[in-house]
């Protein structure tokens, strides 16, 4: 699949510079999740991250994000900031010169400082919320990522992790019990977050026990 998908971007920027339209059109490149690694068949291999699709490991929720913008963006550049497919829409009305939409675009910010390397973005965290189970096998949880360092929390029984990317991409040095105070103040965001965008959780199955919650 991830073979077909470059074969028809290709075909679709081939037809681009035939229509001489390819120096005058942005083409952004992203997938909805990690490669499937996982309990329904192993396909892919996301080494050295963790789990895959269905998971809140690396992965599963980090992913290929390419945008090419002709004459601004630098060839074959790369950028190590954070950033989510929420920002394509505001990124994508500020290179069309249009203004911001707030209230469509909350969680999202301009790449375009990044992509003109002009500067940074300002935005202190990035959040997921999958509080669900899926046959990948993933558990239902909660991540920030600020920073180097990512809180995950589970939501079967409020348990966290804490790990640094930076030193640990593959997650699997777990040091919430030797940063107490970092777990704390990162657990502390998050749940700020879940209540400002009422996020929601799982509920209890008839006769069954209750859920953990925030």
């Amino acid at each position: 699949m991830v073979e077909a998908m470059d074969q028809a971007v290709g075909k679709v920027r081939a037809k681009l510079k035939e229509l001489g339209l390819d120096d005058n059109t942005v083409v952004c490149f992203t997938s909805d999740n990690g490669g499937l690694s996982t309990s329904e068949g192993s396909p892919t291999s996301n080494l050295p991250l963790r789990g895959g699709k269905g998971w809140l490991y690396e992965g599963g929720i980090r992913e290929p994000f390419v945008i090419k913008w002709p004459g601004v963006a630098e060839s074959n550049s790369t950028c190590d900031v954070p950033v989510v497919s929420t920002d394509f829409y505001p990124t994508m009305l500020e290179m069309a010169d249009l203004s911001a939409k707030p209230d469509q675009h909350r969680d999202g910010v301009s790449l375009v400082p990044l992509l003109k390397q002009e500067g940074t973005i300002n935005r202190d965290a990035i959040y997921w919320h999958y509080p669900h189970y899926a046959n990948q096998g993933g558990f239902p949880g909660g991540v920030i990522r600020a920073g180097d360092y990512k809180l995950l929390e589970r939501f079967e029984d409020g348990r966290v992790h804490l790990y640094n990317l930076k030193d640990d991409l593959g997650e699997r040095h777990d040091l919430a019990d030797m940063m107490p105070d970092r777990v704390a103040n990162m657990r502390e965001s998050l749940h700020a977050w879940y209540k400002e965008v009422d996020a929601k959780f799982l509920r209890a199955k008839e006769g069954g026990p209750e859920p953990w919650r925030p």
